[in-house]
This record gives structure tokens, sequence and C-alpha cells, in this order.
């Protein structure tokens, strides 16, 4: 019999289970990969080379994380700069686009054509816009919407611009004033691209901690401290049954082994950063109907990685790029090299990442490792970054369920899961990015986990842990009206018109 079961060696599940261990509870941890901890935040290695899935900076606004994260890796922990970029046909613009700056290196001829294409939308709005591709061209003009929204909204998302509620882009797009940058270019004020960064730094970090080997490197220690204190992993046992005595309130887990063994195991708290999906199936009848049902409806958009080695003939210093640039299909690229020189063997040497969002089953996700290595070698070359002759070798990582699918309707079904858990099931712990399905960081993963520790410490709900926001941080629920609400941390995500 255990403490806790955590299913899921990821930041929520690992973090949780290190922080149980160290106050002596028994812990079991489930991991259904064979070899990586640390879940979509692994480190992948490839002859030497070591690959980051997404790009993880270890910066937090909560304090208990960051001292978490040094009190687990110490001095390994460098600290990087940063630098991101937009690249749109042969032209790198700053992350986030600063309208001065736009202008400026598109071209008079271009320049022209936006401000006349912004000027002409402000005249002569679309009526009533319900769309996202409406809201942007009404705000921006048709061809700065073509050009630096259209495209990379597309790639990441997977629904068509015209097919996404307004009310997204009015909550996510802040901070860009055309107008204002071409008042300030007529009048001859402080350049817009020098103004807008003095307003723009307040928001954004220079430089961030980023483990010596990748963000795999920090999950891999903290598994290997939490065994030390005590606690247990299993790797390649998934997760296929949860069962819940109603007498005792004793769960017992059932797993499969990568040999395809059964192993049953009780537990007096699970603790579950599976995908909302696979609980479930996991839980079968014991669910609710509607809660079962509301936890299939939810989606999940993957994508891959493909990693490329090169002869480094043209250095760059961005940590990622946003490819905006509709003629190909890659949507971001990630140079490891500036995350961390450790991540490429040979200072010769340089290695960039591909990122391809798509869903699992689609013509992407199915291309074979060789073609896609083909396909990434062109692209790259097509955009300026590399020669295709200087690759000197490459390998395809797949990343299933990436990100949970924000749509229109998956608030409402989350809202029936969590409801169902938290009356029907107290001893079960919702934790992380995909076992909340909750638009998040690795960091605020952390918090849910910390925080249910801390429950399953005073054995009660002291916190709720849907109360922790996208910055890590906790808000304590306040009463309205008599009523006692708290806040549900969701982002605002992309919604399909009604």
């Amino acid at each position: 019999m255990f403490d806790v079961v955590a299913i899921g060696a990821g930041p929520a599940g690992l973090t949780a289970g290190y922080l149980l261990a160290g106050e002596g509870k028994s812990v079991l941890v489930l991991e259904s990969d064979p070899r990586y901890v640390g879940g979509i935040s692994r480190t992948v290695e490839h002859e030497g080379y070591r690959f980051d899935i997404g790009g993880h900076r270890f910066f937090s606004k909560s304090a208990e994380v960051e001292a978490l994260w040094t009190e687990i890796l110490g001095d390994e922990l460098l600290e990087r700069p940063r630098l991101s970029r937009i690249y749109y046909r042969g032209k790198y613009f700053s992350y986030p686009l600063r309208a001065g700056e736009a202008l400026q290196k598109l071209g008079l001829r271009q320049s022209t054509l936006c401000v006349t294409s912004y000027l002409k939308a402000r005249l002569f709005p679309k009526p009533n816009p319900k769309s996202f591709a409406d809201w942007v061209s009404n705000n921006f003009g048709e061809r700065l919407y073509q050009m630096f929204f259209k495209t990379y909204t597309e790639k990441v998302w997977g629904v068509p611009c015209d097919q996404i509620s307004a009310d997204w882009a009015a909550q996510r797009i802040k901070g860009l004033s055309l107008s204002t940058a071409i008042l300030n270019a007529l009048s001859g004020s402080k350049p817009a691209a020098e103004s807008e960064r003095s307003q723009v730094v307040k928001s954004l970090i220079a430089s961030f901690r980023y483990p010596k080997y990748g963000p795999g490197m920090m999950w891999e220690r903290c598994a290997e401290k939490m065994v030390a204190r005590g606690g247990e992993l299993r790797m390649g046992y998934r997760v296929t049954g949860l069962k819940r005595c109603e007498s005792t309130g004793v769960w017992t887990v059932e797993s499969v082994d990568g040999e395809g063994q059964s192993h049953l195991f009780q537990t007096k708290n699970v603790i579950s950063s599976m995908p909302i999906r696979a609980l479930g199936v996991a839980l079968g009848e014991s669910m609710g109907e509607t809660a079962s049902q509301a936890a299939g409806k939810l989606g999940y958009r993957d994508f891959l990685t493909v990693a490329l080695m090169m002869r480094e003939t043209n250095p760059i210093q961005d940590n990622w790029i946003y490819v905006h640039d509709p003629t190909v299909k890659v949507g971001r690229i990630q140079n490891f090299k500036a995350w961390s020189p450790f991540l490429v063997p040979d200072p010769a040497m340089a290695c960039y990442g591909l990122e391809y969002f798509c869903f699992e089953g689609d013509g992407l996700w199915n291309m074979p490792d060789h073609e896609l290595i083909e396909l990434a070698k062109r692209e790259i070359e097509k955009i300026g970054l590399v020669k295709a002759s200087d690759v000197t070798g490459g390998v395809v990582v797949r990343q299933p369920k990436a990100y949970p699918v924000y749509d229109d309707t998956y608030a409402k079904h989350v809202e029936h899961v969590k409801n169902e858990v938290q009356e029907r099931f107290p001893n079960l712990h919702l934790v992380g990015r995909n076992g909340m399905h909750k638009y998040n960081n690795q960091d605020h993963s952390m918090m849910t986990a910390m925080l249910t520790a801390k429950n399953i410490l005073a054995g009660s709900l002291v916190y709720d842990v849907w109360n922790v926001n996208q910055d890590a941080e906790y808000h304590e629920e306040h009463k309205s009206n008599g009523a006692v609400s708290g806040a549900s941390g969701l982002r605002a995500v992309p919604s399909r018109i009604s």
C-alpha cells in the first residue's frame, strides 16, 4: 500500500513525488515512456546531440518554483540570454512585433501598401467583425494581417483564421499600435521601434536559467533525488485502469509494463498528470456519463521536431525563430546551441530543430523520417539559414498530445470533469498541463503539484489547484454575493465562430 501513486513523470508528477517523499510519504511514480522522464520537458539525445522538445525557459514569477529548481540542480543551471524573432520573406523582425520596425524593414513600397491598407480598414472597416481575420484586418489592415498574423496562427492551431472568433484576437493582440508608429514617423518623434521597446521590455525577460544539458536534466536529477528519498519510479508502465473502493477510499491502479505484463498497486491517493481523455478511459464506468463524455470530447494538438545537425557556417544568436512565411510548412525553429552550448558536442557544428505542428495521424505525422528530414533541409535552405549541403545528419522526434486543444468548448468539458472528480473522488488529484487540460508552462504545472502535495500532507483540500494562474501564482478564493468563487486560471484561447 502506497501513500501516493503519481501517474506521469513530468514536471508535475516528479515535483509532487519529490516533495512528498521528502516528507516521509511512500510514493510510486509510474511513467509510460520506457526511457525518458520529463514529459514534453524531456531532453532527447542522438549521437551526442541533445534536443529540447519545444524550448523550455526556466523562469518563474513564483519564488517557490525558482527555489526548487535551484535545490535540484544548483550551479548546473546556466544563465542564458533571450532572443526570439519572426522570419518573414527573407527578413527578421523583433518578437513581439514592433510596428515601427516592421514598417522600416518592409521597405518603402511595402510599407506604403501596408499603411494604405491600414487606412482603408480604418475608414471602411468590416461591419460586426466575427472572425479573427476580420478583427485583425480591421485593426491593422489586410496586408499586415496576411504577413504577420494569418500564417503562424493557422500553423499552430490548425484552424483557419476565418473560423476563429474575433474575441480571442481582441484578448491576445496587445501593444502593437500601427497608428502610433505612423504618427511618430510623420512627426519626426522618437523612432517607434525605440519607444515601443521601452514598453515591451517590462513584460519580457532579457535572460533565463537553463539546465546545462537541457530541461530533461532537471527532471532526471529530480527523479534520482526522489528515489534517494525513498520514492519509487517505474519506467514503461502505462496506467490502464483506476478503481476506488467506496468503503475505504483506497485506489487500485492497474498498469501494463513494456512486456505486456499487468501490475496492480494500491494507494491512498492518486495524482494524475495523464491526459484527461485517457483518465476517463482508465476510470471507466466509475466516472459519471456526463463527465465521461466530456473527457472523451477533449482534443490534443501534436507536433514533431526535425533536428538537423550541420556545419556552422552562418551562426545566429536566436534561441528560437517564429516562421510566418507561408511558403514553408515549418512553424518554429529552435537553435539548440543558443539554449546551451553543451547541447551540441562539437563547437564547429550547429543543431536546429524545425518544429511542425500537426495532428497525430495526418500527412505530416505519418510522413517517413527520411522524407521529413529532406523536407526540413529544403525549407531551412529556402529561408536562408543553412545550405542543405552543410547538413550532416538529422533525426525526427514526434511528440503526441503536446498541447491540449483549447477550442470554444474545452472549458465546459473540463468543468464537468473537474466537478466529477472533486465531488466523487476527493483523493484523486489532477495536476499539470494534460492532467488539467490547461494552457500552462512547466512552472505552472509544478505549482499545481506543490499545492497538491500540501493538500495531501494536510489531509484536506486547503488549496484549490484550479486557482493557479498561468504565472504560477495562486489566487485565493473570494466571495461574491455570499458565494465562494475562484479564478479558473484559464488563458484566452482561439474559439470558433458560433
